[in-house]
């Protein structure tokens, strides 16, 4: 079904035609929700932004318009306010009705979009040879969000792990090894993770201080790219154990990539410099072919270069993101590009985007975005870290929401006097404890930086998930304490009375606009705050309204209300990658 914004924006549309001509055709409404509801529940704006245009006053405007909107199946008769506002008042049949239509899609009423396009997500992106920090939590959680929800409007979404497994990190790394430990270069496994991320630093630290260790990795580097059987093998050790490290954590966080990292795109270099070359864009500075940017410029005052061949003849990560997009255009076929990387890397893709277009590699009907974010920090507002100063660990982050969570857990069961096993506590942890961590991410808007709090992520008030979690358990626990089936419920025509149920009703019916908002900005904590109000209102209407005590009609009409609530929270907190709890 079309949301009720999509209906009132149509007839306005009409209006506006049949008041003032074609010109105004698929002029926007400007139609929001009221702020205070004794204006009612919408407000179109649009006369007061046609004054000038019109040459008119906007309330003869808006009168104007009024005059020939046909809403009187969806609203009481509009209302003129204040210099030209528009206000509108859904009827409550109509809203009845929506409902009733909601309750009986399998998809809550959200129509897949009417064209679908082929999207593509650029998330996570780890390096090869270290472990996933705290570092990568936005980039893959808000990554995993914003694919979900595009995946569920329709779109054909390959979702891209861009991993960094390719340059001379792996000359240092694989010259370190010769001396230090050369087992790993041609057995699996020989080292432990952690153990390799060790002496992936002190490989750094040669490369630093050692010119002779420099030269000898950078050889490496080239042994590698040309094909060398020996240092292939060895950089493909090293790939697997890391893949398989990663793999842990995507498991555990329930995400789904497909990885194609730097080397996937090795060989593709070379056309992406003749592409810019036969553009007329690359310029010879100092030995490296550039192409100089349009609006950048260096310390000194002159136009900034990005270099996309060294001196050398290696290439740069704008070379190699240059590759990629090329490739995503013409062999996947992707419609829009959607790139999740902090907020650090804006320049770097504003130069590549710059040139990818300057190039013809990024077409005009083509949309290519980064999706930048902010820093995690702790409660002392720098960048998050352990005691000791070091990076956290993705892994002992999850794991330590996990242990507080069943702290929690253990606790609260010990003062409510209540027995459970130990498989209903280790699941109720875990899903909590994932799901803090997550929500917590998701419901801050990405661009800006957030303190990371287990304590106010794991409480149970407030804008946190185990408040939603619980919403979505008290639905469960009515069922179970009347013995509802929610599944086979009797089919009856759901009945507003209450405020409070009138609140509910307009915030459920809201949900398709919602997602619409999220797939156009990528901005996932609009979901969080929708999901957080729906968890407050049906809380506000279950303690205003009896549920299994109403007489019928209204007994079922709100028992419907509550598993539509519930169903609205568990398909919300999905997309979101948060899974449910029957018990908590």
């Amino acid at each position: 079904m079309s949301s009720i914004l999509e209906q009132l924006r149509t007839r306005f549309d009409r209006s506006l035609v049949a008041a003032f001509g074609d010109d105004l055709a698929g002029t926007d409404p400007l139609i929001v929700p009221t702020n205070n509801p004794k204006f009612g529940d919408y407000q179109a704006n649009v006369a007061m932004s046609l004054a000038k245009r019109l040459k008119q006053k906007p309330r003869d405007i808006a009168q104007q318009i009024i005059d020939r909107l046909e809403v009187s199946d969806l609203c009481e008769p509009p209302e003129i306010a204040g210099p030209g506002f528009i206000n509108l008042r859904l009827k409550p049949q109509f809203l009845q009705s929506k409902l009733q239509q909601m309750y009986a899609s399998d998809r809550l009423g959200v129509e897949p979009v009417e064209h679908p396009q082929k999207v593509i997500v650029d998330f996570s992106s780890p390096n090869i040879a270290k472990e996933m920090h705290v570092g990568h939590l936005r980039s893959t959680i808000v990554g995993d969000a914003i694919a979900r929800v595009l995946e569920f409007q329709g779109h054909d979404v390959l979702r891209l792990n861009h991993v960094g497994d390719w340059g001379t990190q792996f000359g240092m790394l694989i010259t370190y090894l010769r001396e230090a430990y050369p087992d790993a270069l041609t057995q699996p496994d020989a080292l432990d993770i952690g153990d390799l991320v060790a002496f992936y630093k002190k490989a750094k630290v040669r490369f630093d201080e050692d010119a002779e260790f420099q030269t000898t990795a950078r050889n490496t580097v080239v042994t590698l790219q040309s094909g060398d059987p020996e240092t292939h093998q060895a950089w493909g050790l090293l790939c697997e154990q890391s893949r398989r490290e990663f793999q842990k954590i995507y498991d555990r966080l329930d995400i789904k990539l497909t990885e194609r990292g730097e080397s996937f795109y090795n060989d593709l270099l070379p056309q992406v410099v003749e592409d810019l070359d036969k553009q007329g864009l690359l310029v010879e500075d100092q030995g490296a072919q550039c192409v100089f940017l349009e609006g950048y410029k260096n310390k000194e005052g002159n136009p900034q270069p990005l270099i996309i061949q060294k001196s050398d003849g290696g290439y740069n990560y704008a070379t190699t993101d240059l590759a990629a997009l090329r490739y995503r255009i013409r062999e996947d076929g992707a419609k829009r590009i959607a790139y999740v990387v902090d907020a650090g890397q804006s320049t770097h893709f504003d130069q590549v985007f710059q040139v990818a277009k300057r190039a013809g590699l990024l077409p005009e009907d083509v949309e290519a975005v980064h999706v930048p974010f902010g820093l995690v920090q702790g409660e002392d507002g720098k960048k998050f870290k352990t005691r000791s100063g070091e990076t956290v660990r993705l892994k002992d982050l999850l794991n330590e929401a996990i242990d507080r969570s069943r702290l929690d857990l253990e606790k609260r069961l010990e003062e409510e006097d209540r027995h459970e096993n130990a498989d209903f506590i280790e699941h109720v942890a875990t899903v909590v404890g994932l799901s803090a961590v997550k929500y917590a991410d998701l419901s801050q808007n990405r661009t800006s930086n957030y303190i990371f709090s287990y304590d106010k992520m794991l409480a149970l008030q407030g804008n946190t998930a185990p408040y939603l979690l619980y919403a979505y358990v008290r639905v469960q626990g009515i069922g179970r304490k009347g013995n509802i089936d929610f599944q086979n419920l009797e089919n009856v025509s759901i009945e507003l009375r209450e405020n409070s149920e009138f609140v509910l009703a307009k915030h459920l019916l809201s949900l398709p606009d919602i997602l619409a908002e999220v797939a156009a900005d990528l901005l996932p904590n609009r979901l969080c705050q929708y999901l957080f109000e729906l968890s407050q209102k049906f809380n506000q209407f279950y303690d205003r309204c009896s549920v299994l005590q109403a007489e019928e009609p209204f007994r079922t009409s709100r028992l419907m209300l509550c598993d539509l609530s519930a169903r609205t929270l568990k398909q919300g907190l999905s997309l979101l990658g948060i899974q449910v709890l029957e018990r908590m």
